[in-house]
């Protein structure tokens, strides 16, 4: 539990997803106050949801000013003449979530629209702090068409990411918008987060063990993962980190999904790509070297613990 001067109050847009609905109970055991903002409920009884259109730029004002709870009405009122508090951050996951779910020019009009719309909300509603989601797509392979090679291991995020697909080009326009509203709005904090393939805890039965066995499936995904459950603690090791501007942070889990060492993977699967510099014996291609070194990431669910190797 964080203590009064740490736990913060949280808008959560997307939280009934996949992601959204690991990483908020993870935020509330740490103290914090959470709204989720999504088109479809949250199964949690002290998270209420609102329903909102974040491509709609009256909608995300509106929900960025909004009560967490019906119960907030009894709050006496504040100087500006209602109850609201602001919240103290935003963590924008809402979005489509890969390519074919929606014709390509509804994933990218959605999703750079709801982004810019939610960043700009906030710093003009005086938010500090916004963390988006961005993706493992956007270092180019994972919807590359055909059998693509990645520059060079290890994936940091000061790669040249250059995508063809819509979705990850969809999450680096994002990025740069983040980028863009942190020169406007100096001592605004917003770090975008590069999500590699989300395992829920029950996947690690039903879909890791094909991970492991058949390492030559993985390339798309570079052979490495987050845990759901982790990456709410990249969340909160992300709200608890303030004066760091605009950043990317690769948001993995620190090994590679196979049985075998990762230069021996590399080797048998991605021969011509070049290595930039020595990796660990099991370190994960897309590196999460920056969380560990620049928030102190711990890896808490490493998938060894569940799948039986």
């Amino acid at each position: 539990m964080a203590s009064s001067n740490t736990a913060k109050r949280i808008v959560f847009t997307g939280g009934s997803g996949k992601a959204g609905r690991h990483c908020i109970p993870y935020l509330l055991s740490k103290g914090h106050s959470v709204l989720n903002v999504d088109l479809a409920p949250l199964s949690h009884p002290t998270v209420h949801t609102l329903k909102a259109d974040l491509t709609d730029s009256g909608q995300v004002f509106n929900a960025l000013s909004s009560h967490f709870h019906l119960s907030h009405y009894e709050n006496p009122r504040g100087p500006g003449g209602v109850g609201v508090q602001p919240p103290d951050a935003v963590i924008h996951f809402a979005a489509y979530a890969r390519n074919m779910l929606v014709p390509d020019s509804e994933c990218f009009r959605g999703n750079v629209l709801s982004t810019y719309n939610v960043i700009e909300a906030a710093c003009k509603l005086g938010i500090r702090k916004v963390i988006i989601a961005s993706s493992e797509t956007t270092y180019g392979v994972c919807f590359a068409q055909g059998d693509v090679d990645y520059h060079a291991f290890p994936l940091e995020e000061d790669y040249d990411n250059d995508p063809e697909d819509t979705y990850a080009t969809s999450k680096l326009c994002g990025e740069r918008c983040a980028r863009s509203f942190t020169r406007r709005f100096p001592g605004v904090d917003i770090y975008a987060l590069r999500i590699g393939n989300v395992i829920e805890p029950d996947e690690y039965e039903t879909l890791f063990p094909d991970f492991v066995e058949k390492p030559e499936t993985r390339k798309r995904n570079a052979w490495s993962y987050i845990d759901a459950r982790d990456l709410g603690q990249i969340c909160d090791l992300c709200v608890q980190k303030d004066g760091l501007g605009f950043q990317v942070f690769n948001a993995t889990n620190d090994t590679i999904t196979t049985k075998e060492p990762t230069a021996e993977v590399l080797k048998k699967f991605a021969p011509d790509t070049p290595v930039s510099r020595q990796m660990g014996e099991y370190e994960a291609p897309l590196s999460n070297r920056k969380i560990r070194v620049v928030l102190g990431f711990k890896d808490v669910h490493d998938w060894r613990k569940y799948v039986k190797v």
